[in-house]
């Protein structure tokens, strides 16, 4: 926690995962600190000793709140399959991932995946539409999961948090 004793989110602005807490933190109106951690420049900050004292992990997101740090993270995989093979593979995992959830939405959805309200499945949703997105998935198929991504992307806790509005987001990607 820092001096004013807000919490302090370790985060990347791309990241999935950091983006989930964000949007929950803005949801439950929790004021806090953005660190970013760039996990490409200098090697990826996440290896330096500095991190690696705070989350042994070396994963963002990580967030320090009332002394207690807690961390997540899904960049790891990607390294793991290899530069050549990051689109095919994360095409695949998508669409079979969305295939499912389309068929479940159908039983599940209202305004949002579970009924009417914001519930953990839609922090979860956004983060992984906008993955689809980035790695060109064709989300024709879809059309549930983009309607509700939508209505979603309306909520002010979304668009806060958006990865085009953070600290460490690259000016030629900002909204």
């Amino acid at each position: 926690m820092t001096e004013s004793g807000k919490p302090i989110l370790y985060s990347y602005f791309r990241s999935s995962c950091s983006w989930r807490v964000r949007i929950a933190l803005a949801l439950k109106s929790i004021d806090y600190e953005t660190v970013p951690v760039n996990l490409i420049k200098d090697g990826g900050q996440q290896f330096s000793k500095e991190f690696l004292a705070l989350n042994p992990m070396k994963q963002v997101p990580a967030l320090k709140i009332d002394g207690i740090t807690i961390g997540q993270s899904n960049l790891s995989v990607l390294k793991q399959v290899g530069q050549e093979n990051q689109l095919t593979w994360a095409q695949k995992a998508i669409t079979s991932g969305f295939h499912a959830l389309e068929q479940i939405l159908q039983s599940t959805a209202g305004k949002y995946c579970v009924g009417d309200e914001v519930s953990m499945a839609d922090l979860c949703l956004v983060p992984q539409v906008a993955n689809a997105e980035r790695f060109k998935v064709d989300l024709t198929p879809y059309p549930t999961i983009s309607r509700i991504n939508k209505s979603l992307l309306a909520l002010e806790a979304f668009q806060v948090s958006h990865p085009c509005r953070q600290p460490d987001t690259p000016p030629e990607l900002r909204a």
